[in-house]
């Protein structure tokens, strides 16, 4: 499950952490329990935020993508959207997660894509869409976080 990848953030934002003195790209990870389920992010922004999961290791009794994965890979890409929506001065904190799975997967990587649905000063609502290697829709989820003060 190897190693995390050096997540890949807006200059303004990490200039603004940097102004803190924290280096957030040193700092940022998928957590622990997404580092032991594979989660790598791949791009983050307030806008945008992609990561993969690899479906082995992370599979139930059937051989097929657990949907507790799939919610883990979701909440992660969600948090991060939240956290960089919300700034320095906010901490993100999951209050509603659902799922809906659409395919089952045995194998390969699944890539979810955290948009935006609404962006206020209490909260943040990401829809998050999970796909298998060919595209298809595995998962349609929706995160609202919680914005608390820092």
């Amino acid at each position: 499950m190897g190693e995390q990848q050096q997540v890949k953030f807006p200059q303004q934002v990490i200039d603004e952490y940097a102004a803190l003195g924290v280096d957030l790209p040193a700092l940022f990870s998928a957590g622990h329990l997404g580092t032991r389920m594979g989660v790598q992010i791949l791009e983050a922004s307030a806008d945008r935020v992609v990561g993969t999961m690899p479906v082995e290791g992370n599979t139930q009794p059937y051989g097929l993508l657990h949907g507790g994965a799939s919610a883990v890979l979701a909440e992660t890409l969600g948090s991060v959207g939240s956290m960089l929506h919300g700034g320095v001065s906010k901490i993100a904190v999951g209050v509603d997660l659902n799922c809906t799975h659409h395919r089952g997967v045995r194998s390969g990587l699944v890539t979810g894509v955290a948009t935006p649905v609404h962006r206020g000063r209490s909260t943040a609502t990401y829809e998050i869409v999970i796909s298998d290697e060919q595209g298809r829709r595995v998962c349609s989820a929706r995160l609202t976080c919680l914005l608390r003060d820092a």
